[in-house]
């Protein structure tokens, strides 16, 4: 692998210094962990004459209960997040998301917002220059063709980060900063499907931290399937959140990772609130992720596979729910 390009490093003390040296520096580039961004600068990805290190900014590592929620600073660490016992108890999907990510140096290492922000990805784009070059580029860097859909006028890259879907389930919100000052987004409205545009934040927002409620009554979890059990990025991943009111369904949200350029929210499951988790409503939420799912050739695994698997993924996380429910 090639070393890194020569850039110049800035370290801001506050995350209000991080936005005016953004402002200062158009092109510049955050850098969090480090786990998305080096690799990829590495590989001619990502150029950038200035990279501001968010490392020496403490209140982006802050995370506390406050007024019925958990608030997490966008530099908290992966393995912070997985091993934090109200994290554990109270928001399990939010924990096994991050505990699935890479390996666990990754995670000593990745944090939330990085997981956050993460590079959509494509086998035509995550490549060396030289194979990049050989298939004459793609959309997302250096030609104006989606070689996933050549006759699209947009990327189709995909977004494969574990947390976003997670925290989607938990109804988070996220909290971004800006030169104009503070705003909160419910994390669904943070992305957009567009593998070029993915994220709802202007070039000079940061995102500083997360809100995720700690409701009561509720029942979540995440799972995913990836070629390899540490390392890759995930082929599909499911997350779901149940509540039930006696051996009926209250609520139940349920989104993926994976599938398409952005994660995605699954609508229509609004109409088994009453109902019992029995095989009618079971065939209803297959045939609802069936028509969330977005995916495309992006990945070395077919699109069949990932079509099909998702479904399967779906009913034994909530099966395992709905069982865990009467314990």
């Amino acid at each position: 692998m090639a070393g890194l390009p020569d850039f110049q490093l800035l370290r801001p003390a506050t995350a209000t210094d991080a936005i005016r040296m953004r402002a200062l520096h158009p092109g510049s580039r955050y850098l969090a962990g480090g786990t998305d961004l080096l690799p990829n600068m590495r590989r001619g990805l990502v150029a950038t004459e200035v990279v501001i290190d968010l490392g020496g900014v403490d209140e982006l590592t802050d995370l506390r209960e406050e007024s019925g929620a958990l608030c997490i600073g966008a530099g908290v660490t992966l393995a912070t997040l997985a091993a934090h016992r109200t994290v554990q108890e109270r928001l399990p999907a939010l924990a096994q998301a991050a505990f699935g990510v890479a390996g666990p140096t990754h995670r000593i290492s990745a944090t939330l917002g990085g997981n956050l922000c993460l590079e959509t990805r494509c086998r035509f784009y995550n490549q060396s220059e030289t194979w990049r070059d050989a298939n004459d580029f793609c959309m997302k860097l250096g030609s104006d063709t989606c070689r996933v859909a050549t006759r699209s006028a947009r990327c189709f890259a995909a977004f494969s980060g574990d947390i976003a879907p997670a925290l989607m389930v938990l109804a988070a919100e996220v909290e971004i900063l800006g030169p104009l000052g503070t705003r909160m987004l419910p994390i669904a409205e943070f992305y957009r499907d567009d593998g070029m545009a993915w994220l709802a934040m202007a070039p000079d927002e940061l995102l500083v931290a997360v809100r995720v409620p700690l409701a009561s009554g509720w029942r979540s979890a995440y799972e995913k399937v990836r070629v390899r059990g540490a390392m890759d990025f995930p082929l599909a991943g499911v997350a779901a959140a149940l509540r039930h009111e006696g051996d009926r369904i209250a609520d139940l949200r349920i989104a993926l990772t994976g599938v398409s350029s952005r994660p995605e929210i699954i609508q229509g499951l609004d109409a088994l609130a009453g109902h019992p988790l029995n095989d009618t409503a079971l065939a209803i939420i297959a045939r609802q992720i069936k028509l969330g799912i977005k995916a495309m050739e992006t990945t070395l695994t077919d699109v069949p596979f990932r079509r099909r698997i998702t479904p399967v993924l779906a009913k034994k996380l909530i099966e395992r729910l709905w069982a865990d429910l009467g314990d």
